[in-house]
């Protein structure tokens, strides 16, 4: 089919590493899904920070696996040639290997998201084999974790000291070995990124860990300037589409008020006859 891509594959994002930079935005709906996919970037999040962006939720914590479900259809429905990846909500995959088995498989079978992502370096090893074992990709995350970043030490910069380096580098090796086909690196120290980007042999995804990565990721409402509760220092803004769609439907509600909209143009009219013979109907009735 002519302008018609084929659906991107684990094997194609592994194989970008030091080739081709990734481009991953976050996606919760169809259309945004579509037009992202027109675009022609590589992977679609269907992130948890859906909780904020689209539910009004302080945190992504609260998120749960039916409202995930919900964007990660829309999404998958939206999706032709972009891998959609669907992120696994706090209390998913935690508790139990097998739950978090059940549940990844789940986000495959009933909402056909291509891959799941965990947070989590050493201490999600076990889990993650065990998904892959399952047959499902998995896309790893470290550095800073949102779901559980505000029950520890807040939306904090990481790998800035020793320790912490080591850690990160620790938790990428385990989760590389333990079966992920990519990482994403989130608020990291440029210099500990490109550590990590270089000793794995899969490809790292950064937000907020410069461009040391193999690819990058944003929050697409961060990106078009929709989300104006916060702007972290690692965001772009391409565009600032809050400001321009307040001003249009302010624009919206002068019309309607002024009784400028609708106009002729917005509204449809009757055949002359037929309102012709309307109106002697009215008026016969009229005299009755």
């Amino acid at each position: 089919m002519e302008g018609y891509k084929a659906k991107v594959t684990v094997d194609e994002i592994v194989s970008m590493k030091k080739k081709s930079k990734i481009t991953m935005l976050t996606a919760y709906d169809f259309t945004t899904a579509t037009i992202c996919d027109k675009a022609g970037v590589d992977v679609l999040l269907v992130g948890d920070s859906a909780g904020m962006v689209m539910l009004g939720y302080n945190t992504t914590t609260p998120v749960t696996i039916d409202e995930m479900m919900l964007f990660c259809k829309a999404v998958v429905r939206g999706s032709r040639h972009a891998m959609v990846v669907a992120d696994m909500p706090f209390m998913s995959y935690q508790v139990d290997v097998t739950e978090a088995v059940r549940n990844a498989c789940i986000f495959v079978k009933e909402a056909g998201v291509d891959a799941v992502k965990i947070e989590g370096g050493e201490e999600m090893v076990d889990t993650i084999r065990a998904i892959v074992r399952a047959g499902i990709p998995v896309m790893g995350h470290i550095g800073l974790k949102p779901q559980t970043a505000m029950l520890w030490q807040g939306y904090k910069v990481q790998g800035k000291c020793k320790e912490s380096a080591l850690q990160l580098v620790r938790d990428a090796k385990a989760i590389e070995k333990a079966g992920v086909y990519c990482i994403v690196l989130e608020k990291v120290v440029v210099e500990v990124a490109k550590i990590i980007t270089d000793m794995v042999k899969v490809p790292t995804i950064g937000i907020g860990a410069g461009n040391v990565c193999d690819g990058q990721v944003l929050v697409i409402h961060d990106l078009l300037g929709l989300y104006e509760q916060m702007k972290p220092k690692f965001v772009k803004r391409y565009a600032e589409l809050a400001q321009k769609m307040t001003k249009a439907l302010i624009s919206f509600k002068n019309d309607v008020m002024s009784e400028r909209f609708p106009s002729d143009e917005n509204v449809f009219h009757m055949d002359t006859n037929e309102h012709d013979k309307l109106m002697k109907e009215l008026g016969d009735i009229k005299n009755e």
